[in-house]
């Protein structure tokens, strides 16, 4: 038996000391907290110890000779009175909310219910079944200090950020290249292979789908399906066991400095909006069996029943001072001892949602000043996605000035304009601008928007241009769930075709998909897969696909077609490394003129070559637009007036003066005019014929007009002819 003493308060969670473990949690409701100790393979509980003092509602106790590696778990005793908001049941082992690792696996049992599922009452009735067998245990972790790896050797400029959104799981399970014994682990994708492959395609930060220990819904589980996205966690400092090849919580730190090592970022996917507990008629796992009335937002009519705003039951209350510090704990651990570089939340206007009562979103909560003040987290990308399902929770260029924002303004835009809906003109200048109608705010930049034209959620790219109606049936909810509104087409045929002239509409209309997303204004993300044409067979979500279906299929790279279009992605990357014109950290307005060339910082031009006019961003049948970007830097040049007839000139090219982008969804080719400039103009890109340019890639325009023919996209640079002038000499 282990001999306890009082302990401290600080830190919350099991922490060990060398000698012993502390225990402390945050409950102010209950009665009695005991500590469950288990035997090291986690089926017998062998000891169970009762934390002997409480202080600022945290129950604590120091018990010497618990090292790390102990296995255990919490009972809370309290008041069980739904109607109240207290869920006490001291017959349920509860995970602790600071542990740092999860060993076994959570087994569906309706022994997890607080409440008698046999019972009239619903929820009103306790149970007192013991669910221990069904749990995962918590596990004492050895005392750790600050990320070791590799943190201080990448630093990505916002401004040349270009996220690749990726599943642990998915990217590896099929990828032959990594050792089978490692597919689906973190293990895997810290392997060589992988951080080759994504550093050569030249992506900046990966940004990977939940990772926090999370759990299966019910539901899913009784249709024989899993949760694959991870999107219902209830562990938030736990990397997800299921990604776990060892048990070894280096294996993700080893990940995050491998990919230090070769410059890419590592970006988590966040769940801080509400639990895997679900709604009243839920599984208690933690938080509604430590503290319910604290953990949860609770409907003031009746503390029964949760506020829903994340639309999966319940929302964590980061009102309560308790709760905000466990998420501020979580973040910064992620940072300071997994060492990662940012956070993407998932349905991150909950975080700014006032008290009970006034639920209106703020961009300076609790959480977000919070945020903004800490030290740890000053340096770490922040991106929200900027809805949740409460009232008035669509939240797109509110949040605070340090974060980026999903935009699925730009998402829905760029689908539609290419679709060939009409009106879209105006609507398209604004999305290539970065969104500057949304975000030109005090503070905030272009990259401010992270545009994307796919996500986890909704149709792969080549699902995009495939099918005209999501194909969820395998989800089994009649295939009622999921976006309704994708604005996608299948160009003939719903699917797979065997028609030639079909796949290959279909090939160029992903090639303009890929180039607006890359030569937009904004933060590009682009989805794990979309640079092989990787298909879920037109589901559109596809988040309890745990299998084939998700899982990233690498024979692809067999076919050619696979292959071009990979490496027509690794080349729009490359360009726009190499174009500063299509990273500006700053919006720009038309209003600067190069003194040099004579063009504006950004201009708009129609069909032909001419200056839009009213008439043209009024006319809703047009459907080609040309956006021109010009250096306005100053420049030691020279006008035409230069060619003189008493002077000597010497003639040296500049670089990227101006960018010119022809975006054209029409069914007919446009003759465009190009701006009557001294210099040379330059195809670098062509949507329709890809092969051509990179043959002839250092030949230039001469003509003044270029024909781009339906459903293309066309980039050129302009360089002007910089005169360098020598004095006449006299030759006697």
């Amino acid at each position: 038996m282990h001999h306890i003493l009082a302990g401290n308060a600080y830190p919350l969670g099991a922490t060990f000391d060398g000698e012993g473990t502390n225990f402390a949690l945050f409950s102010a409701n209950a009665t009695k907290v005991e500590v469950c100790i288990f035997d090291a393979k986690g089926d017998s509980e062998i000891q169970r110890i009762r934390l002997p003092e409480y202080s600022d509602s945290v129950w604590h106790g120091y018990v010497e000779g618990v090292k790390s590696g102990t296995l255990y778990g919490y009972r809370v005793d309290g008041p069980y009175e739904p109607h109240n908001g207290h869920r006490f049941n001291p017959h349920k082992l509860l995970i602790d909310p600071y542990t740092k690792q999860l060993v076994g696996d959570f087994i569906y049992s309706d022994t997890h219910l607080a409440y008698d599922p046999q019972s009239l009452q619903q929820d009103l009735t306790l149970d007192n079944r013991d669910n221990a067998r069904y749990m995962p245990k918590c596990k004492v972790a050895e005392k750790y200090s600050c990320f070791q790896g590799v943190k201080n050797q990448v630093k990505v400029k916002d401004s040349e950020t270009i996220i690749y959104e990726l599943h642990v799981k998915g990217f590896t399970k099929k990828n032959l290249d990594i050792p089978v014994e490692f597919r689906g682990t973190f293990k895997g994708l810290s392997e060589p292979q992988v951080i080759d492959y994504l550093k050569d395609l030249g992506i900046s930060s990966v940004e990977l789908l939940p990772v926090q220990a999370f759990r299966d819904e019910v539901n899913l589980l009784e249709k024989g399906l899993k949760n694959y996205w991870g999107y219902n966690s209830i562990a938030f400092f736990a990397p997800e066991p299921r990604y776990c090849f060892s048990d070894q919580l280096e294996e993700f730190q080893q990940l995050v400095s491998n990919f230090h090592l070769a410059g890419i970022e590592v970006i988590l996917d966040v769940v801080y909006n509400h639990t895997a507990e679900g709604d009243h008629l839920g599984p208690t796992y933690s938080f509604k069996g430590i503290d319910n009335a604290s953990y949860y937002r609770l409907e003031e009519h009746d503390a029964r029943y949760y506020v829903n705003y994340s639309g999966c039951g319940n929302t964590l209350n980061l009102q309560h001072p308790r709760v905000l510090q466990l998420v501020m704990d979580s973040l910064r651990y992620w940072v300071e001892v997994m060492g990662v570089d940012g956070f993407r939340f998932d349905l991150a206007p909950i975080l700014g949602r006032g008290r009970q009562g006034k639920d209106a979103f703020v961009d300076y909560s609790s959480f977000f000043a919070a945020v903004r003040q800490d030290p740890i987290l000053a340096n770490s990308k922040l991106i929200a996605e900027p809805w949740d399902v409460g009232p008035c929770g669509y939240q797109l260029g509110r949040f605070p000035e340090n974060w980026m924002e999903w935009n699925d303004s730009f998402r829905d835009t760029i689908r539609r304009f290419w679709r060939g809906d009409e009106g879209m003109l105006p609507e398209l200048a604004k999305r290539l601008h970065g969104s500057s109608d949304i975000f030109a705010q005090k503070g905030r930049h272009p990259y401010s928007s992270v545009n994307y034209i796919t996500s986890h959620d909704g149709f792969t790219l080549d699902d995009l241009v495939s099918y005209k109606d999501k194909h969820n049936h395998a989800n089994a909810e009649q295939n009622l769930d999921g976006h309704k509104a994708n604005f996608s087409a299948n160009y003939g045929e719903e699917g797979v075709t065997e028609d030639n002239a079909i796949n290959q509409f279909r090939a160029q209309q992903k090639k303009n998909f890929l180039v607006s997303l890359l030569f937009s204004q904004g933060t590009p993300m682009l989805l794990a897969g979309d640079e092989f044409s990787n298909s879920q067979n037109g589901n559109n979500n596809a988040y309890c696909q745990d299998n084939h279906l998700t899982w990233l299929d690498w024979n692809k790279f067999s076919d050619p077609k696979v292959k071009e279009q990979h490496d027509f992605v690794k080349k729009l990357i490359k360009l726009r490394k190499e174009h500063p014109l299509l990273n500006r950290s700053h919006y720009q307005d038309g209003e600067n003129v190069s003194k040099k060339t004579g063009l504006a910082d950004i201009s708009w031009f129609n069909g032909q070559g001419q200056s839009m006019s009213e008439e043209d961003w009024n006319n809703s049948q047009s459907r080609c637009l040309a956006m021109l970007l010009g250096d306005v830097g100053e420049k030691l040049t020279l006008s035409k007036d230069s060619f003189l007839s008493n002077q000597y000139c010497s003639i040296e090219y500049g670089k990227n003066d101006a960018l010119l982008i022809i975006f054209n969804a029409d069914s007919k080719k446009q003759n465009f005019t190009l701006p009557d400039l001294v210099g040379e103009w330059k195809l670098i890109l062509d949507t329709a014929d890809l092969s051509e340019i990179e043959t002839n890639q250092d030949e230039l325009l001469i003509s003044k007009n270029i024909k781009v023919i339906a459903h293309t996209c066309v980039v050129l640079t302009f360089t002007q002819i910089n005169l360098q002038l020598n004095k006449k000499r006299d030759v006697n």
